[in-house]
């Protein structure tokens, strides 16, 4: 009975903690931005810690961890993790979860690079097996729609995945953020997600980006979500900070700006 509830704990964490989505997002978005990391620059995205519920199971996620690194104009590479604790007394358990490495790139400049119209962009991940859960690997492809305006930014994010357990698996997903020039910009998040093996999930996201300055930013959202016949909530607050490396060593004299990319 112990080795049961500790599948079925492992397998909810997964459910729950694996950030849903196969688009990699930014924070503290599930879905991602039609823009990418300056070339020689670093971009760190860090949830110091994030609670998650669903029904009787707790889950904290204590660190995540996104390292976004601009490899080539309108390129970047992505690795990324998160250590999740199942919190019930009865189920031990610390697993490392969702572990990817993916490509993103710009294929049309448009308002997030300064230029007229929408951005466009393709995102490919890989889905790497983690440690005491997703012993298996699968493969993403997302399409990026994004597009500022004095008012607003929204972004529109369609994936497709061939998850860790081998299922087919759907994400569609709409960001919408206040006005940019605004110290602290509202924003919110709606996604649909349909694992043709497991599950269907759909979800609602409001919080805050602060922006500190220009390489720093701080965010807190509260995410409410419906999985299968569930209710599920989350709590999420963290930290997107950016820096410039040269090819050989110490800091770049420009920092990138942490949020968006």
């Amino acid at each position: 009975m112990k080795a049961t509830k500790t599948v079925t704990a492992l397998a909810l964490t997964s459910m729950l903690a694996c950030r849903c989505g196969p688009a990699q997002a930014f924070r503290p978005f599930d879905g991602t931005d039609a823009a990418v990391t300056e070339p020689g620059e670093i971009e760190i995205e860090l949830g110091p810690a994030e609670y998650l519920r669903e029904g009787a199971e707790r889950v904290l996620l204590a660190p995540e961890l996104r390292v976004n690194y601009g490899f080539m104009p309108d390129w970047e590479a992505t690795i990324e993790g998160e250590v999740a604790h199942a919190l019930a007394a009865d189920v031990p358990g610390t697993s490392l979860v969702g572990n990817a490495a993916s490509l993103k790139g710009v294929l049309r400049e448009g308002s997030l690079q300064q230029k007229s119209g929408p951005s466009i962009a393709t995102e490919f991940a890989v889905l790497l097996p983690g440690i005491r859960d997703e012993h298996g690997a699968g493969v993403s492809l997302t399409g990026i729609v994004s597009r500022q305006w004095s008012w607003a930014t929204v972004h529109l994010n369609a994936a497709a995945a061939l998850t860790r357990e081998r299922h087919g698996d759907l994400f569609l997903d709409t960001i919408i953020e206040g006005p940019h020039d605004w110290a602290v910009r509202p924003v919110c998040e709606f996604f649909y997600e349909r694992d043709f093996g497991q599950f269907q999930t759909r979800s609602g996201l409001i919080g805050a980006i602060w922006q500190v300055k220009d390489n720093l930013a701080v965010d807190v959202a509260v995410r409410g979500a419906r999985i299968n016949d569930h209710t599920a909530g989350a709590i999420r607050a963290g930290v997107t900070f950016a820096f410039g490396v040269s090819k050989g060593s110490g800091l770049l004299p420009g920092l990138a700006a942490a949020t968006p990319h």
